[in-house]
């Protein structure tokens, strides 16, 4: 006979790690731009208002304390994520080929959503973020403390080549955001869920 469960949209670990996680890149970006501003690694520097910190040992300052933070709350995380299980449940299995179909049809709009379940588009993306932020961490790491980490330093080809993989490693994590907001706004029956946890209903056949 047909048994109805409700589960739990998003868990009250993902909801806390996430909204954190937006006060902490704002942090770290607008901090980050100032820093990068004192000595620019392109022809182009970020308008001071959209800078955190006032000056470079302010911008520092803030990046540093941040960090920490941002550090926190990713141990957190990923802890509780691979005990819990659910990377495993939610990002895997992973198939390139399907995510490059499913890609097509996101472009074309026709990408379906289902509540609580990720396609391989959002699993791709998500599993990127998560290789963006430890390719962040490192390349930061490896950038204030050159000579402590002269090792990692060294793994990424020297101090500039470090500040480059750091700045583009940002990039890529603004750019989820950005294509993360849209989405919300696209489909914006999935924000309250994220707030509240949400539920979801399914039927099995016993």
């Amino acid at each position: 006979m047909p048994k109805i469960t409700r589960k739990r949209v998003h868990p009250w670990p993902v909801r806390l790690c996430h909204w954190l996680n937006v006060m902490v890149m704002v942090g770290m970006v607008m901090s980050g731009w100032g820093i990068y501003n004192a000595s620019p690694l392109f022809s182009f520097t970020f308008p001071k208002v959209m800078t955190l910190g006032g000056w470079l040992g302010g911008n520092i300052a803030w990046h540093l304390a941040v960090m920490w933070l941002l550090f926190a709350n990713a141990l957190f995380y990923l802890i509780w994520g691979g005990v819990s299980g659910h990377f495993k449940r939610r990002f895997f299995p992973l198939s390139l080929t399907m995510a490059m179909s499913e890609i097509g049809r996101a472009l074309r709009f026709k990408l379906p959503h289902q509540q609580g379940k990720y396609n391989a588009v959002q699993k791709l993306l998500y599993v990127t973020v998560i290789l963006l932020g430890a390719l962040l961490v490192l390349s930061g790491l490896s950038i204030w403390k050159p000579v402590q980490l002269s090792w990692l330093v060294a793994l990424f080809g020297g101090f500039d080549t470090a500040r480059y993989v750091h700045f583009f490693a940002m990039s890529g994590l603004t750019l989820f955001v950005v294509v993360h907001v849209v989405m919300v706004l696209l489909v914006p029956k999935t924000l309250p869920a994220m707030i509240t946890g949400g539920r979801r209903e399914e039927s099995d056949d016993e």
